[in-house]
């Protein structure tokens, strides 16, 4: 058995967890230890719900471009929480 064919599960598995976590809905999951990245998600909350809002209020009217924000959000949010991570990873106090 070749590497490759070792590895494709694990690397579908790895898809499998990012496709799941990529639409998961933003949530403030970052501590108070960093407290700008905090900040910042609770605002990316705040935008995902109130593009949300205008979605039910304009059902036919933004043309897909409102939900191709929220994506863009959650992936914001992945990002701050990832930058977190990294930041602990790396020993910030």
């Amino acid at each position: 058995m070749n590497r490759m064919t070792r590895l494709a599960p694990f690397a579908l598995f790895g898809a499998l967890v990012l496709a799941g976590a990529a639409q998961a809905e933003p949530v403030v999951n970052i501590g108070e230890r960093h407290g700008d990245l905090r900040t910042a998600q609770e605002h990316i909350v705040q935008a995902y719900q109130l593009v949300g809002a205008a979605q039910q209020n304009n059902v036919e009217g933004l043309g897909g471009h409102a939900e191709r924000a929220r994506q863009l959000l959650i992936q914001a949010d992945a990002e701050l929480r990832q930058a977190a991570t990294s930041a602990n990873n790396n020993g910030r106090p």
